[in-house]
């Protein structure tokens, strides 16, 4: 009777920790499909107004339509595995794990892309981001997402400052308060807080570097998201694996191995 009663608590440990893992993999793909769903909801708000101010085409210059692809990948995937929990459904369930290990296999394989082929990327980036210089006033999206990378990484232009030769506004050839500037996102605070001039960027595009240490960002952003990212390689690459090993074995224990 021992015998038996010890393999009913076995089996009723057994159960308990299935049903564990069934809602706790059910709980995750709903918070990720819920997450997806509110991204692609914003990427289509942010779809229509780029359209009523649409001046350029291209995926680069429409951030938009990456938070649509996104958030609809993210919810699709998410909304999978979500069902196949709840319906014990095990073809889902190697679909939503499979799913899952290739983005993570995409995202490790760009990483090694990177940085095997740096040079060329950093070719391909600093053209797109030229192009995007040259229309920066001409397209919100761009403008907004350049703004925002200038200031947070405390950088200038795509390779470096000079860069912002190219705008029609900025350029040295050209006439106006613009002139041979830079916009004041690139222009350094000198105290937290402060109200920044909108022209602290006048005339230094025709100095040298030396003599801008002090008032602009001579970074490029290339470089200073670069090197971000290399600086925060262990925790970037510690997130993703924290978000995708946990699942790997309640997937195979729920999804491979248990009986429908």
């Amino acid at each position: 009777m021992g015998g038996g009663g010890g393999g009913g608590e076995r089996g009723e440990d057994s159960l308990l920790s299935y049903y564990c893992i069934k809602f706790a993999l059910s709980a995750y793909a709903t918070l990720f499909s819920l997450i997806g769903l509110v991204i692609f909801c914003v990427g289509i708000y942010a779809e229509v107004e780029r359209q009523k101010h649409r001046t350029l085409e291209g995926l680069f210059l429409a951030p938009a339509v990456i938070l649509l692809l996104l958030g609809l990948t993210m919810f699709a995937v998410s909304f999978i595995g979500m069902v196949g929990s709840l319906r014990d459904n095990r073809n889902m369930l190697r679909t939503f794990f499979c799913v899952l290990l290739a983005i993570f296999l995409i995202e490790l394989l760009l990483l090694l892309v990177e940085i095997i082929f740096e040079r060329q990327m950093n070719a391909v980036f600093h053209s797109s981001i030229q192009d995007g210089i040259r229309h920066y006033y001409d397209d919100l999206d761009f403008k907004n997402i350049l703004d925002f990378v200038q200031q947070k990484f405390s950088c200038c232009g795509g390779d470096e400052f000079r860069d912002w030769d190219v705008n029609p506004y900025h350029s040295c050839n050209s006439s106006g308060p613009l002139a041979c500037g830079v916009p004041y996102t690139c222009c350094i605070k000198q105290a937290p807080g402060e109200v920044m001039n909108t022209l602290c960027g006048y005339r230094t595009l025709n100095k040298e570097r030396l003599e801008l240490v002090d008032i602009i960002h001579v970074r490029g952003c290339i470089h200073a998201v670069g090197l971000w990212l290399k600086d925060n390689f262990e925790a970037s690459f510690g997130i993703v694996c924290s978000l995708l090993l946990p699942q790997a074995p309640g997937l195979t224990c729920f999804g491979f191995s248990k009986d429908k």
